[in-house]
Formats: C-alpha cells, sequence, structure tokens
C-alpha cells in the first residue's frame, strides 16, 4: 500500500516538477508567433507550392489563425524562397568511413504589404543539425535522414512564423 501511494504521488508530481523548471512540449505557449489581427490575413507565393516546405509553412502559419487568401484579399504577401539541404562529413571512423554528418537546410523569406511595399526584407533562416553515421545501415540511415530533415522543415517555418510575429509586434 505504502509503494503504491508512493508511486502516484511520484506520478502526480512529475508534471508539477516539468512545469516549475520552464518545460514545455514544443510550440506550446509561443507568444512571439502571435500576430495582429491585420497580420493574419496573407498570401502564400512560393516556386512549389506542393512541395513539403511548402505545406509545412502553410499548416503551421494556419494553426495561428493566419487566412491564406487571394493576393487582392490579402494584406500581407510572404513570398516563400525554395529550401535548400546540404550535407557535409564531420568526422571519420576507424575504417576511413564517415563516422558523423552535418545537415543543413536554408530557407530564404519576405514580406510585402497589400501596396508592393517590402516590409521585411529577403531574410535567410538556417537549421543545422549533426548526425552519427552508421554504414552498416544504409537504410536506416536513409530514413532517418528523412525523418530529420521533416523536423528541420518545421523548424524553419516556426523561425519564419516567430521573425514575422516579432516585425508585426514590434512595429505594429
Amino acid at each position: 500500500m505504502h509503494r503504491r501511494l508512493v508511486s502516484y504521488t511520484l506520478l502526480l508530481s512529475l508534471p508539477l516538477v516539468l512545469s516549475a523548471c520552464g518545460f514545455q512540449l514544443r510550440g506550446v505557449g509561443d507568444n512571439a508567433t502571435t500576430l495582429p489581427d491585420d497580420w493574419k490575413n496573407m498570401h502564400l507565393v512560393t516556386s512549389n507550392p506542393n512541395g513539403e516546405f511548402s505545406r509545412e509553412v502553410e499548416t503551421r502559419f494556419a494553426a495561428q489563425g493566419i487566412q491564406w487568401n487571394t493576393w487582392e484579399d490579402a494584406n500581407y504577401r510572404l513570398d516563400l524562397g525554395a529550401e535548400r539541404f546540404s550535407q557535409r562529413n564531420l568526422s571519420l571512423n576507424a575504417e576511413a568511413r564517415v563516422a558523423e554528418f552535418e545537415l543543413t537546410m536554408t530557407a530564404r523569406f519576405s514580406v510585402l504589404d497589400a501596396d508592393n511595399q517590402v516590409i521585411i526584407a529577403a531574410t535567410e533562416v538556417a537549421v543545422v543539425r549533426q548526425m552519427e553515421n552508421d554504414p552498416r545501415n544504409v537504410v536506416g540511415k536513409a530514413e532517418e535522414t528523412r525523418i530529420i530533415k521533416s523536423e528541420m522543415r518545421g523548424d524553419l517555418a516556426r523561425q519564419i512564423m516567430r521573425r514575422i510575429g516579432f516585425f508585426a509586434s514590434s512595429n505594429g
């Protein structure tokens, strides 16, 4: 009985301890992404509207209350450049094979107002990750790379959202 009481107490106190230290789930409570109402009416211009990065940006912005409209009906236009991905070797193992990679993903964006005036000049956002390599598990590493690239796209979209949010709140 005593062990069960201790277990329940620990289990119930864990969320309190985590919240007390500032822990929060990714994307929760990010006040920097709250945009003024006039910024919630946007148009997206991208060279690849069906690409994974464009869809990620659309989804993340829509989750923050952004309404995607035609250019004629929008207050602001987000010009989104294509994502660029690069991979470089960081270290070699004893067999002279790559032991660790550095993965970099970048994208450029700019924002124009309804009068075609540049509000946020072309800005580059970047995400850098490191990944260990196992030359004996090529299929597993390819899948891990795919997952990491997807996470990196989400990070780029969040960076764009934060930068626009910061600009809008400081200039609105």
